[in-house]
């Protein structure tokens, strides 16, 4: 899904120190995937009529992964990725990230690879690094802010009665692969794959939103807490049928509703969205899983199996007890 990058802006001469030779060796490292660095901020222009969509995401050692589970570049890869997902999410074209890194000593052999997997994310996803911030910290944390660009962004409380609840792609991987190297087993490569470099639906994500999208949400905390969200955003009940959700060979329908990090998109739109032509575009799976009724009350998602209702427990939630 590699896109082109836009020309890149000449970075500013940087003067002498350790925190300035480690960003001159990113600049050396992420070559036309980084623009303009060097300043004290980075300068941007939005496309007349278009509104910027702005999000951060953080990943820190030993909360969103073990060092032991990944390489280097894949923890830099899905950092950036987790970050870029929410523009597809909202429908929005890349415009910008910017990169904060807080590294401990032991990180010091690994700062190379971890930005290499940065870069090729920013390359991926045609989305430049502008700028950011190092710094020292007992634990790796990668927090990456994604400014982004749409004439009509995808809110999660457009839902209407009547739209039908559509995800792209298959389901259950990266929640299988955790499940694997929590129990200290290795993972099975696909879902592994999965896990370790996950894919932010961008170029999906401005299709669906120029091609009628009611409401969008992308899977990063599993299909059950996320569909709960555009529910309630909505005042709407999601009723989602599981016999009918795409899942990863391998993985059943009730762990894959679970999954978290998946990054697949879950929105809603009429029953005429052309599913077909969305899978011409892209060579990825659409699948209508659901519809959109009226009401919420204590069930704002209600999901079936055979036609009877099943009782799923949410997926991860940082502050849960």
């Amino acid at each position: 899904m590699t896109q082109h990058l836009p020309t890149p802006q000449p970075h500013t001469a940087l003067g002498r120190g350790g925190e300035f030779d480690m960003i001159r060796e990113l600049v050396e490292r992420w070559g036309r995937a980084a623009r303009g660095l060097g300043d004290d901020a980075a300068i941007l222009e939005a496309p007349a009529g278009e509104q910027l969509v702005v999000s951060t995401d953080t990943s820190v050692e030993d909360v969103h992964f073990r060092r032991r589970w990944l390489t280097s570049g894949e923890i830099g890869y899905r950092s950036a990725m987790a970050a870029l997902s929410d523009l597809a999410a909202m429908g929005a074209r890349p415009l910008g990230m910017t990169v904060a890194l807080a590294l401990p000593h032991s990180w010091t052999d690994d700062f190379g690879r971890l930005a290499d997997g940065i870069g090729e994310a920013a390359r991926d996803v045609a989305c430049p690094v502008i700028g950011g911030d190092l710094s020292r910290s007992e634990m790796l944390h990668c927090t990456c802010t994604v400014i982004g660009t749409t004439a009509r962004p995808v809110l999660r409380s457009g839902a209407k009665v009547g739209d039908s609840v559509y995800v792209t792609g298959h389901l259950g991987g990266p929640g299988a692969a955790l499940r694997a190297l929590s129990a200290g087993t290795e993972a099975a490569p696909l879902e592994r794959d999965r896990f370790a470099r996950p894919v932010a639906r961008v170029r999906e994500g401005v299709w669906v939103a120029e091609h009628g999208a009611h409401a969008m949400i992308d899977l990063s905390d599993g299909l059950v807490s996320d569909a709960e969200h555009v529910a309630t955003a909505s005042g709407v009940r999601l009723t989602i049928d599981l016999d009918k959700l795409p899942v990863l060979r391998g993985c059943n329908a009730r762990d894959a509703a679970r999954s978290g990090e998946e990054y697949e998109l879950l929105f809603t739109a009429t029953a005429g969205f052309d599913a077909n032509a969305f899978a011409r575009a892209f060579r990825l799976r659409l699948t209508v899983i659901g519809h959109v009724d009226a009401g919420t009350g204590e069930r704002p998602v209600v999901f079936t199996i055979h036609g009877k209702r099943v009782d799923l427990e949410k997926g991860y939630d940082h502050f849960s007890r």
